[in-house]
C-alpha cells in the first residue's frame, strides 16, 4: 500500500476545530488566506508522498549507521532533506524578519502531521529544529538570532536539544556538563548527552546543538544551570560554517524503533576545543529549557497523530486485500474480505475515530499557541492547560491505534514484513521522551490544576458540559472531570499523584470529544459526501462509544495513594 495524506481531514480540522479563517482576520496571520492554506497543505501531502514515505521501509531495516564516529543516513535520506529545504517547508511558521514565512504555527503543525505520517523518524529532524528556532527567538541575542535563525528557520541547518546525561535523565538538575569562561564572552564546554536525537548527521551542513550546562560556582539543581549555543561548525566571519568543533559522536542507540533517527550519545570537548555562547542570562537554563520542551512536546502528542494515521491506512488496506471466513449472519457461506467482519469493523472505526480525536487535539493546541502569539486573552492558559492532554493522550491513543493495526493484521501483524509492527515500535518512545506522561499527569495536578485557583480548567469544563448538547455522554464526562477536580484541589499531594493519570486521561477525552462534537456539527451541516459521512460516523462512534469509556476512571482517580504504599519495596519484589 501507497501513503495518502489526509488533506482533506486536515482542511477540516483546520477549519472548524483551529479556526483558521480567525487567525487570518489578524494583521500578523494576513498571508494565510483559504487558497494559501488549502495551497500549502495539498503541496505538504503531495511532497510527504512522494519523498518521505517511500524512504519510511529502508529507514527501519537500514536505519541510521555510524561510520569512523560520523553518522550515516540510509541512501535517499539526503536528497529527500534538500528537497524539503529547497521547497521551503522547513520555514513555514519561521520569524519573517530571519527568513520565514511567518505564516501560523498551525500550519506548521500540518506540515509535521503529514510529514510524520509519511516517515515518524525522519520528521524528528525538522521538529527538533523547530524547538530550537523557537528557544533561540524567544531566549537568544540579536546577534545569535541573525547568526543562526535563517539557515535553522530554511532547514540548511538543523538543531537539537541537549539535557540528559547518563546519571541525570529526567532529573535535569542532576546534570553535570560545564560550561568555562575562555575570557572573551565565550565558554569551554565538556560533558557527555545522551539520547540526543539527530545529534549527528550527514544532511544538513551545519547541526546546531543547545546544551544545558553549569558555570563554575552554579547553584546545585536546577537553580544553577544555564543553556548555550554550541554549533558543530564555528562560524566565519561571513557567518558561514567553519572549523569543526570537538564533538564526538561516541556511539548511537540501537533501538526498538525510529531506527532512521540517530539517538546520540555525544561528548562535549573531551579532547580539543568545543566553543559555546550563553544563551539568555546565567542560570537562566531552565526558563529557555522549557520553551523548547514545551513546544517539543505538542509535536510528541503530534507524533501520536501521524502513527494513527499511517497504521490506520495500512490497516484498512489489509482488511479490504485479506479473505477469510464467511461473515456470520451473512447471505453467503463464502469467505469474505475481513473488513466486513464485525470485530474487525470495530477496531477499524475505533482506529479512525481515535485518529480524529487526538488530531483535533493537536490541531486546537497549535491554534491556541497562534492565539497566544497574537496576545488574546485566555490563548496562554489554554496552552498551558492542553499541553499534558495533548502530549500524553495523543501518544497513549497512538500506541493503541498502532497495537490494534497489528491485531487487525493477525499473525501476519507480528511479522516484521508487513510493516505493521513498525507503527508500533516507531510510536511507542513518544510516552517516554520529551517527559514521560507519567510526567505530563504530574504536571497536569501539581502546576496547571491551580491556575487561577481551578477556575481555568473550571471554566473549560463549564463550556464543555454547556456545549454537549445531545451527547449525555459527553455531558456526564465533564461533570465527573469536574467532580475529580474539586477532589483533587482538596487532596494531599500523594492523592493527587496517585490519580493524576487517570484524570489526566478524562480530562483528555472529554476535550477531545468536546472538538469531535463540534466537528460533528459542522460535518451535518455541510452537506452530503463520502468523507462528511464518513467524519459523522467517527465522530459519532467517538461521543457513543469511547467517551463513555473514560466515565469509569474517576473512582481510579480518586482512590487516593494508601494502597500504593501498602507493600514495601522487598513486597513488591515478593
Amino acid at each position: 500500500m501507497s501513503f495518502v495524506a489526509p488533506t482533506q481531514e486536515q482542511l477540516f480540522v483546520l477549519r472548524h476545530v483551529t479556526n483558521i479563517d480567525e487567525l487570518a482576520a489578524h494583521p500578523r496571520f494576513a498571508d494565510a488566506t483559504p487558497d494559501m492554506v488549502e495551497a500549502i497543505v495539498e503541496g505538504l501531502g503531495q511532497f510527504a508522498q512522494d519523498q518521505f514515505a517511500p524512504l519510511n521501509r529502508i529507514g527501519d531495516t537500514v536505519g541510521a549507521r555510524l561510520l569512523d564516529g560520523r553518522v550515516v543516513m540510509p541512501d535517499g535520506y539526503k536528497a529527500a532533506y534538500q528537497a524539503f529545504v529547497d521547497n521551503g517547508w522547513a520555514s513555514i511558521n519561521a520569524p519573517v524578519e530571519h527568513g520565514g514565512q511567518g505564516l501560523p504555527y498551525a500550519l506548521a503543525t500540518v506540515a509535521l502531521d503529514s510529514l510524520g505520517s509519511a516517515n515518524m523518524a525522519f520528521a524528528l529532524c525538522p521538529l527538533l529544529s523547530l524547538g530550537a528556532v523557537e528557544a533561540l527567538h524567544h531566549h537568544g541575542s540579536d546577534a545569535q538570532k541573525a547568526a543562526y535563525l535563517p539557515k535553522l528557520s530554511s532547514g540548511e541547518w538543523s538543531g537539537t536539544m541537549n539535557l540528559t546525561e547518563p546519571q541525570a535523565g529526567s532529573d535535569v538538575g542532576a546534570l553535570k556538563a560545564t560550561a568555562t569562561p575562555r575570557g572573551d564572552g565565550t565558554f569551554q564546554i565538556k560533558g557527555q548527552k545522551i539520547y540526543i536525537s539527530f545529534g549527528d548527521h550527514d544532511m544538513a551542513s551545519n547541526i546546531v546543538h543547545l546544551v544545558l550546562a553549569r558555570t563554575p560556582g552554579a547553584p546545585e539543581g536546577t537553580k544553577g544551570i544555564s543553556l548555550f549555543l554550541v554549533p558543530k561548525y564555528r562560524l566565519n566571519a561571513d557567518g558561514s560554517a567553519g572549523v569543526e568543533q570537538d564533538i564526538q559522536t561516541v556511539s548511537i542507540e540501537h533501538k526498538m524503533g525510529i531506527n532512521a533517527s540517530p539517538t546520540c550519545v555525544l561528548a562535549f570537548g573531551e579532547e580539543g576545543d568545543c566553543v559555546g555562547e550563553l544563551i539568555g542570562p546565567e542560570f537562566g537554563g531552565m526558563r529557555a529549557m522549557f520553551t523548547m520542551m514545551n513546544n517539543a512536546r505538542l509535536n510528541v502528542g503530534l507524533q501520536g497523530v501521524q502513527i494513527a494515521e499511517g497504521a490506520t491506512q495500512k490497516a484498512i488496506w489489509f482488511a479490504q486485500e485479506r479473505v477469510q471466513s464467511a461473515r456470520v449472519g451473512g447471505p453467503s457461506r463464502d469467505p469474505v474480505a475481513i473488513i466486513e467482519h464485525p470485530d474487525v469493523r470495530r477496531m477499524l472505526l475505533r482506529m479512525k475515530a481515535g485518529t480524529q480525536a487526538i488530531r483535533a487535539l493537536s490541531y486546537y493546541a497549535a491554534g491556541q499557541v497562534d492565539r497566544a502569539t497574537l496576545g488574546i486573552e485566555g490563548a496562554q492558559e489554554m496552552v498551558e492547560l492542553l499541553t499534558p492532554l495533548a502530549k500524553a493522550y495523543g501518544t497513549d491513543m497512538g500506541e493503541q491505534i498502532a497495537s490494534l493495526g497489528i491485531q487487525i493484521h493477525g499473525g501476519m501483524g507480528f511479522v516484521e514484513e508487513t510493516g505493521a509492527a513498525q507503527y508500533y515500535r516507531d510510536v511507542r518512545i513518544t510516552q517516554i521522551y520529551e517527559g514521560t506522561n507519567g510526567i505530563q499527569a504530574a504536571d497536569l495536578v501539581g502546576r496547571k490544576l491551580g491556575l487561577r485557583g481551578g477556575d481555568a480548567i473550571r471554566e473549560h469544563l463549564a463550556q464543555i458540559g454547556a456545549e454537549a448538547g445531545e451527547h449525555a455522554g459527553l455531558k456526564s464526562l465533564a461533570g465527573a472531570c469536574a467532580e475529580v477536580t474539586e477532589y483533587m484541589l482538596a487532596a494531599p499531594v500523594d492523592d493527587r499523584l496517585a490519580g493524576s493519570y487517570a484524570y489526566m486521561t478524562m480530562m483528555s477525552v472529554a476535550t477531545s470529544g468536546w472538538l469531535m462534537a463540534k466537528q460533528l456539527r459542522a460535518a451535518e451541516a455541510a452537506g452530503d459526501s463520502p468523507f462528511l459521512k464518513a467524519k459523522i460516523v467517527a465522530c459519532r462512534y467517538y461521543l457513543g462509544v469511547m467517551v463513555p469509556e473514560a466515565l469509569a476512571l474517576a473512582g481510579s482517580a480518586m482512590a487516593g495513594s494508601d494502597l500504593l504504599y501498602e507493600l514495601d519495596a522487598e513486597g513488591l519484589a515478593a
